[in-house]
């Protein structure tokens, strides 16, 4: 099966050889509207503001300083931090220079960066502050060919006098005696960029193996999110931008870095990572992206405040909120409201989701995006409800996206039809196979890789399982290696009982299981510990830490309910029959999630295969003895008696 739709006809736009490249276009914003706000940071307290000069003049400098150390064309450097204006100039001085950027998870341990620099070459790493520059530190002997650590946020590290340690303002007045001294050499340097450069290697998640480069050229930063931009209706608007999700990953390139400068959004940068629910208020972007577990997140705490609301600001919600349901399922079914239910749709909107929406910092929004694992479609009803459409697209680092949803035709269950640059096929087994004119070009140093991504008819593979209805629209079930058999040969999607699960305000994350060996489904859970303890405080259920509260039996059957519920839209064979709430939370400095957070399955159900196994012995509980890594570095173990729980229905 094929869903070729618009991609036959298509064909990509020209590529502007003034325009072919993100630094080209930074020098357009530059010479057309110099004074033009260009990006915000909320500093101390007060937002700063950057007009396209001073971004301009930042990526010179910073460029020429980086030339004047030695750096040449083909070369790479890391970036490591939070999301700041440094990053944007980093990533495009390098790109001028002719370089490529390398982006690295924030909090990454010293070991998983010294496999990112060093599988990279990169040959300078930028940094945000001390405890980035800390984790260099420690392994800058196992990195020979760095010349010199970058940081921009010198607290901290004021006494530190290690050679290899230079701030971001030294190399910026290196670049300013360079250019003295070399006039010109910096247009010269960015007319020399081609469409073909690499401009960024992304590294992917990992879920099944070490990560691997993902090389992105020019081009594909130019083009593809100039057609998505226009896809969406938000191409050269001034929309505002909120920039916190992590630009080590090609979501943020695209929507962060690429937008602002071809489709012409303000970027606008957190105070701190803690401060984005805040910031996201004063702003009020237009164009948002949270990943899926985010969105999770905000519906737990919305569900969580509702609870612990005043009586009659929970009757409102109560009230309301069905109507909200009621319009919003008859837009996605394709019908239009009534004038009656029109009616009382307002009055619900001023009522309760007007205020609502506020408050999330949602009031402005015009486009809201997810991606990175699968999303409830209760979640997607629920936000449809309050007048928010959540996009949630398909897509990886290396097709680009694939398939979205255009306005107003938002269905939970899919990913909307597929993008007119792209074709997708299902193969037998039920993979999707892609062709798109935006794709990545290959991987890093691992051609053999490349190579095993393409079928015999160049087809790229996906690794996931899904199909298209008869709508076009594309509807993504799983990873292929995901799908779980059972004894009697029946399979299931652990993913489809685990973004349910995630609806539930008391859920954090859940890991479903089963087997070829298993006649029935089982799951480990991890309770929300905020949520759950607002709940216990309320109840007067006493409780020291996360392990002794997971395990009350007020607790265990909340649980139990909420997978009661979930079971109700299973078919038989593929119900969770047991359960056991984890002592503690799935980590990524554990392995057990990766740096996007996502589950490391393998790698989880590995980990906990004893767990495992009680579930499916006759055990009422388990002792565990699992080591833990602190923030710090340090590790303990954690020792506790877990409840095998069972469901009967």
């Amino acid at each position: 099966m094929t869903a070729d739709h618009l991609a036959d006809k298509y064909q990509p736009p020209p590529l502007d050889p003034d325009v072919d490249t993100l630094p080209k276009w930074l020098r357009k914003h530059y010479q057309e509207h110099p004074d033009q706000v260009a990006m915000r940071d909320k500093d101390r307290g007060i937002w700063q503001r950057y007009t396209w000069r001073e971004y301009y003049e930042k990526v010179k400098f910073f460029c020429l300083g980086l030339v004047s150390m030695g750096l040449e064309r083909g070369d790479k450097i890391s970036i490591l931090g939070e999301n700041k204006p440094e990053w944007y100039w980093a990533e495009l001085a390098v790109q001028s220079a002719g370089g490529a950027a390398v982006g690295i998870f924030a909090d990454c341990i010293p070991s998983e960066v010294k496999y990112y620099v060093e599988h990279s070459d990169s040959t300078f790493v930028v940094v945000h502050d001390q405890e980035q520059a800390d984790k260099l530190l420690e392994i800058k002997d196992e990195l020979p060919q760095v010349r010199r650590v970058i940081y921009w946020d010198e607290k901290g590290l004021w006494s530190y006098n290690d050679p290899i340690l230079m701030s971001f303002d030294e190399v910026l007045e290196l670049g300013r005696r360079y250019d003295r001294d070399h006039p010109g050499l910096f247009d010269e340097l960015v007319d020399a960029g081609k469409g073909e450069d690499i401009a960024v290697i992304c590294y992917t998640s990992g879920t099944t193996g070490l990560p691997k480069g993902a090389m992105l050229s020019q081009a594909y930063e130019v083009l593809s999110l100039t057609e998505w931009s226009k896809l969406d209706n938000w191409h050269r608007k001034g929309y505002e931008y909120l920039s916190f999700i992590p630009p080590a990953w090609s979501t943020e390139q695209a929507l962060g870095i690429s937008a602002s400068l071809v489709a012409g959004t303000v970027v606008n940068f957190p105070e701190e990572p803690e401060t984005v629910q805040e910031n996201i208020r004063e702003i009020g972007p237009e164009v948002l992206f949270y990943g899926a577990k985010l969105w999770e997140s905000v519906n737990r705490i919305v569900q969580a405040k509702m609870i612990d609301s005043t009586y009659l600001r929970r009757l409102i919600y109560r009230t309301f909120l069905p109507v909200g349901l009621k319009v919003a399922d008859m837009y996605i079914e394709g019908k239009r409201p009534a004038l009656g239910w029109k009616l009382l749709y307002t009055l619900a909107y001023q009522a309760v989701f007007r205020s609502l929406r506020d408050r999330l910092g949602l009031s402005r929004v015009k486009v809201i995006y997810s991606a990175g694992g699968a999303l409830s479609p209760e979640i997607i009803r629920y936000f449809k409800a309050l007048g928010i459409e959540i996009k949630l697209f398909y897509g990886s680092t290396e097709m680009g996206i694939i398939s979205n949803p255009r306005d107003g035709e938002i269905r939970p269950e899919t990913s909307g039809r597929i993008v007119p640059w792209a074709r997708v096929k299902i193969s037998e087994e039920g993979e999707i196979l892609v062709k798109s004119h935006f794709m990545y070009s290959g991987y890093y140093k691992n051609p053999e890789a490349t190579r095993k991504k393409l079928d015999q008819e160049g087809w790229y593979c996906s690794d996931d399982f899904g199909h298209v209805d008869e709508h076009g629209h594309l509807i993504v079930i799983d990873r292929m290696e995901d799908l779980k058999p059972l004894a009697g040969g029946k399979k299931f999607s652990p993913q489809y009982a685990e973004v349910r699960l995630r609806f539930s305000p008391y859920i954090k994350d859940v890991l479903v299981v089963g087997g070829e060996n298993r006649t029935f489904v089982s799951a480990l859970v991890n309770i929300d510990i905020e949520n759950m303890g607002r709940y216990a405080e309320a109840n007067r259920i006493p409780y020291t830490t996360f392990t002794d509260l997971s395990q009350k039996p007020e607790v265990i059957e909340i649980i139990k309910q909420e997978i009661v519920k979930i079971n109700q839209t299973l078919p038989e064979h593929a119900r969770i029959r047991r359960f056991v709430n984890l002592h503690k939370e799935f980590d990524a400095d554990e392995a057990e999630l990766t740096r996007t957070r996502k589950l490391r399955r393998s790698f989880v159900e590995q980990k906990y295969g004893d767990l495992i196994n009680a579930l499916y012995g006759e055990r009422d509980q388990i002792a565990v003895e699992a080591p833990i890594t602190y923030q710090d570095g340090r590790t303990g173990v954690i020792k506790t008696e877990i409840k095998v729980n069972r469901i009967d229905e």
